[in-house]
């Protein structure tokens, strides 16, 4: 336990001392909620009900999905696998820990946002707390476990940029974050169903705010955890200790089997 611990506290202040962490962890969502507050709110009043829970998505997205799966796979061909296999360390380890330590990162800025949004852009506060933290917990521990396995299944640094950018940039432009889910078209909200996004920013808005959904709120919670958890135990059994891992005994392909809960999501949310 001592030795995690240790390691999760390294994870985490590497990640403060990297200048690419840095800036997928900070400078790049709390610049873009401070644009977001100046300008999208003055544009469109009603984005003032969006702003705290889009923004503290984009925050959790940029931390796990665009800085996670690139760590992950310099480490694995940097040989630091390798060197951990040797002492021991299980491989779940090494999911869990880089995982927990851009959830921290992520719950920082998410802190930073929600407490000084009202104050700073005078824009509509969550009236549940308990459960905005809830939604916050469960998103982080979804996106995580997604850029996990992205960062398992992905060959180079260079191919975890486009797996990621798959999710994150639909997920700005049809998640809900930008806009709300009925002002999308209708051929447009299905594929809106197949990302994490859109049922966070429901279950934040029907849970957290109390406001109407076009998905049942309690619905989309369920989703995100089955998401989560399908996305993070393919993580592990897709998991390889180096690029040239001979044991590895499932096809990378499976890793395609992490979009099935937001699938059946279409149906049942």
């Amino acid at each position: 336990m001592t030795a995690f611990a240790h390691h999760l506290g390294f994870e985490f202040k590497s990640g403060i001392r990297n200048p690419t962490s840095m800036l997928m962890y900070y400078l790049f969502p709390l610049g873009f909620y401070a644009l977001m507050g100046v300008v999208m709110v003055e544009i469109n009043p009603d984005f003032a009900e969006l702003l705290i829970p889009s923004m503290v998505l984009v925050t959790l997205m940029a931390g796990t999905l665009l800085g996670l799966p690139g760590e992950l796979v310099e480490a694995r061909e940097a040989g630091i696998y390798r060197a951990f296999k040797v002492n021991g360390v299980p491989a779940i380890s090494i999911i869990v820990i880089p995982l927990l330590a851009a959830a921290f990162h992520g719950t920082i800025g998410s802190a930073a946002i929600a407490l000084t949004a009202g104050p700073l852009f005078d824009v509509t506060t969550p009236s549940d707390w308990l459960a905005f933290i809830l939604v916050t917990v469960l998103s982080v521990f979804t996106l995580g476990s997604l850029a996990a396995l992205i960062g398992v299944v992905s060959a180079s640094a260079r191919a975890t940029v486009l797996w990621s950018q798959l999710v994150f940039l639909p997920s700005m432009l049809i998640g809900g974050l930008m806009l709300d889910l009925e002002l999308l078209p209708t051929t447009v909200r299905g594929f809106s169903g197949l990302l994490p996004s859109t049922y966070a920013m429901q279950a934040y808005r029907g849970l957290a705010y109390g406001a109407e959904t076009m998905l049942d709120p309690t619905m989309s919670m369920i989703v995100l955890a089955a998401g989560g958890v399908v996305a993070f135990g393919l993580a592990v059994a897709l998991f390889s200790w180096d690029r040239k891992n001979a044991t590895r005994r499932l096809p990378s392909t499976l890793a395609l089997l992490a979009i099935a809960p937001y699938v059946a999501g279409i149906f049942l949310a």
